[in-house]
């Protein structure tokens, strides 16, 4: 018996796209909470959801550690998590139905509980644990286990239905760590680091693990939504994070490493003492990492290729400094080129995560976005279509024409989920031509001399991309939408202010 089984609601061979991709990640998130709880002397157990089938699997998980509480604890690290996917959803109801049946307490944490909170509620969850919450579920586990004498309605960062009306109770907010250092190191050896790096190295010839340097993001972009860490940003200590390179390495074989952050780097010289710490323990590796165009100096580069940096994934999300601004996004068009030459200069490969259909564009400004990707050629591009989740700015603007679909199925669906310029055939096949335009000329297929074309044009190609670009230029035709949504002019102004 344990006191508590972790566990989280992503299955990998539910979701096609990423099954394709076979990049799957040990659960970070689950492996911190895990490792907090351990600390503080609580047996601890975790069900991966990731790689095992949650049907059979988590019954088995159940009958063979008999737990008294079962922890919902999302991955709050992994964008598959953030995005709310109702594939997602009907996993963690599944898991909280097995677990409640097994007689366990149910507690979950995660985007969608916080975001859906009665409904988990509702289906089962005793509590469901608000924002950072891995101080939360330790206090919890105390209070439920009967190790400390306080009540759940004393602990921060807790929602619950009461018990005379069931209406929805939210105790205090619990105030964000600031120093994350202070946390233990997230608990890797209850997961089967094995089978990731079986499927890692047979469909890559390598094997990748992940960690983070920081949480949180502090910039003010109107689509992102921010429900676990808020608008604040705190960074581990440059030797943490080289001791955490080091050991990734050296006691688990990682041949790659993936930085998680949503946003690496922020803190002014912090990527030269990472670097600097790294040449210390000779724990330089590859790795990939995201980050903003404006964080691309030359002294950030060259610390980035100290550390082994081979990809860097940016935010640029469109050509057209309209849809940036629309967007308070807080970039230039000009910090993209900049950005994308800096990396190329270095080594460094730069891949461009593109974003299509905000409120207010139009086929101009796809055609800069396009016009964009032609010019720098990025070595990687990564396309999604606005997607509205609560508490941004960009879903209450959209919030009244969502209908019954709120969420995405998995993550290859790709629907726009309120009236955008175009129907959601057009994006597929604009996300389609722009995949084999940059996959083509990555493979040697088209050849170089972009610059200086005239707005529109595009260089020759093989039959089945211009086959591709020809369905696009159809569907702009076809798809349009008479009455769309349209771009929110004060959101511009604010954004035009952040970016000068």
């Amino acid at each position: 018996m344990v006191d508590i089984l972790l566990t989280h609601s992503y299955h990998l061979f539910y979701d096609p796209k990423q099954v394709r991709k076979m990049r799957p990640y040990p659960p970070l998130g689950t492996l911190y909470a895990a490792g907090a709880l351990r600390q503080q002397g609580f047996s601890v157990a975790i069900f991966d959801t990731m790689l095992e089938d949650p049907e059979p699997g988590f019954l088995a998980a159940l009958r063979r550690h008999r737990p008294r509480i079962v922890a919902l604890y999302e991955d709050n690290f992994n964008f598959l998590s953030k995005m709310c996917l109702t594939r997602m959803r009907g996993v963690a109801f599944g898991l909280m139905d097995a677990a409640r049946r097994a007689g366990a307490q149910v507690v979950a944490n995660g985007s969608d509980a916080t975001d859906h909170t009665a409904e988990y509620l509702r289906r089962g969850a005793a509590f469901v644990l608000l924002g950072e919450a891995e101080q939360t579920l330790v206090e919890l586990a105390r209070a439920l286990l009967g190790g400390a004498a306080g009540q759940p309605r004393d602990i921060c960062g807790l929602a619950y239905l009461g018990q005379e009306d069931g209406g929805l109770v939210r105790t205090p907010s619990r105030p964000l760590l600031r120093e994350i250092d202070s946390l233990p190191p997230p608990a890797r050896d209850l997961v089967d680091i094995g089978r990731y790096r079986e499927l890692w190295n047979k469909a890559h010839g390598m094997f990748s693990l992940n960690l983070v340097a920081s949480r949180g993001c502090p910039y003010h972009c109107n689509w992102c939504a921010k429900p676990i860490y808020g608008q604040t940003f705190h960074v581990r200590s440059a030797a943490k994070v080289a001791d955490e390179m080091q050991e990734l390495r050296v006691a688990y074989g990682a041949d790659h490493l993936w930085f998680a952050d949503d946003i690496f780097g922020l803190k002014p010289q912090w990527i030269p003492s990472l670097a600097d710490e790294v040449d210390r323990r000779n724990a330089a590796a590859a790795c990939t990492l995201q980050a903003r165009v404006d964080l691309m100096t030359e002294g950030n580069i060259s610390a980035l290729r100290r550390l082994g940096c081979a990809e860097v994934w940016l935010g640029v999300e469109s050509g057209s400094q309209k849809i940036l601004d629309a967007m308070q996004k807080g970039t230039r068009v000009a910090d993209i080129i900049v950005a994308r030459e800096r990396l190329q200069r270095n080594g460094i490969r730069a891949c461009f995560f593109l974003q299509f259909g905000y409120p207010g564009e139009h086929w101009e400004d796809i055609e800069e976005t396009i016009r964009l990707v032609l010019e720098t050629r990025p070595d990687d591009i990564g396309v999604s279509v606005s997607y509205p989740l609560p508490g941004t700015t960009f879903y209450e603007r959209v919030r009244a024409e969502l209908g019954a679909k709120t969420n995405w199925i998995d993550s290859d669906d790709l629907a726009v989920m309120f009236k955008s310029t175009y129907r959601n055939e057009f994006y597929r096949a604009l996300r389609d031509a722009l995949h084999a335009e940059v996959d083509g000329w990555n493979g040697s297929r088209i050849t170089a001399g972009h610059n200086g074309r005239q707005k529109g044009s595009r260089p020759s190609r093989p039959p089945d991309v211009t086959r591709l670009w020809r369905q696009v230029d159809e569907l702009e035709k076809t798809c349009r939408n008479s009455d769309p949504t349209l771009a929110s002019s004060c959101g511009a102004s604010a954004a035009s202010e952040a970016a000068s």
